[in-house]
Formats: C-alpha cells, sequence, structure tokens
C-alpha cells in the first residue's frame, strides 16, 4: 500500500519490483556498472520472440547480442530466458540459432534435444533433479515429450525413472 491507502499495483500495465529490504548486512562488495543494462521491453520481447518467431530473434541478436543470455522475470520467481523460450516450445530451430550465439545450455534444454547422455549424466549426479522445473513450471518429461521424435529416448528414460502423465497444451505441435 503507498502512503496513501492505495495498492501501487493497481492500474500497472507492466511489471511491479516487490518491495525490499535488508534484514542482513549489506555484501563488502559494491558493483561496478559500466555499461546500462540492457533495456527490459527488448529483453521481454526477445523472450517472448523466443518462443515462436526466429525472425525477431535474429534481428534483436543483431541489434544487442548480450540478448543471447538475457533472462526475464516474469514474477514469483518464473525466470525464463530465450533458450528456455524455445526449449518448451520444441523449437530446436531456435535453440540451434541461440547456441550457436554462445547461449548457455541447461539441462532442459538439453532434454529437448534428446540429449540423453547430458541428462543421464546430470541425473546419476543428482537424482532430485527429475522433478526440477523450468520457466512456466515445465518440468523434463514436458520437455522430453516437446522435443518429438529426437526425444523420444530421453524421455522413456525420465518415464522408467519416474512416470509422469503429460498435457501438452493444444496450441503446441509436437515435433519429430
Amino acid at each position: 500500500m503507498s502512503q496513501h491507502g492505495q495498492d501501487p499495483s493497481v492500474g500497472q500495465t507492466g511489471p511491479v519490483e516487490a518491495p525490499f529490504e535488508r534484514d542482513y548486512p549489506a555484501p563488502d562488495f559494491t558493483p561496478g556498472w559500466k555499461h546500462p543494462q540492457i533495456n527490459r521491453l527488448m529483453v521481454q520481447d526477445f523472450v517472448i520472440g523466443a518462443h515462436m518467431d526466429t525472425d525477431l530473434v535474429k534481428q534483436l541478436l543483431v541489434r544487442e547480442p548480450g540478448l543471447v543470455n538475457a533472462c526475464m522475470d516474469w514474477g514469483g520467481g518464473d525466470w525464463e530466458t530465450a533458450l528456455g523460450a524455445a526449449s518448451h516450445m520444441g523449437r530446436a530451430d531456435i535453440v540451434g540459432l541461440l547456441l550457436a550465439h554462445g547461449a548457455r545450455i541447461d539441462l532442459f534444454c538439453a532434454t529437448m534435444l534428446g540429449q540423453l547422455e547430458v541428462v543421464r549424466t546430470f541425473l546419476t549426479l543428482e537424482p532430485r533433479l527429475i522433478d526440477s522445473r523450468g520457466p512456466h513450471g515445465f518440468g523434463l518429461h514436458f520437455h522430453a515429450t516437446v522435443g518429438g521424435h529426437q526425444a523420444k529416448a530421453v524421455l522413456e528414460y525420465l518415464q522408467a525413472i519416474k512416470p509422469v502423465e503429460v498435457r501438452v497444451p493444444p496450441f503446441m505441435t509436437r515435433r519429430s
């Protein structure tokens, strides 16, 4: 609530930063801000575009190469990179473009791409990762499902560890 008793988020059309006060000592390090941050709207458009729009991803990467690893906070801990977006949409074409530009591959992407040995190695290292969640709460089984034919072996491996019923939204098409 504001000092006038009104909720400052009412009528907001964009993100609202959560209030914060340190209840711990400040770190003994002050970061040096040498360059301006990448514009939040550009990050938002890039991440949204990575769900489905290869041309927009290419255009924005030319304009700002640093977007390749930018992360959008959709609120409530729902962080998403362009790679995460393309991965949970099964867009191997956009994933390939992002990886070629230096995106940091993660377990969800490797799962969607059908990288069985990578997935197996991570789950051997930390078995609880079977329950990990990526952007929007999509898990490994979901990523393997949207990966289609290329991720079939990964999905079978995951299902052998922990059977999960996967529901893919109707607007998404499975890629093979």
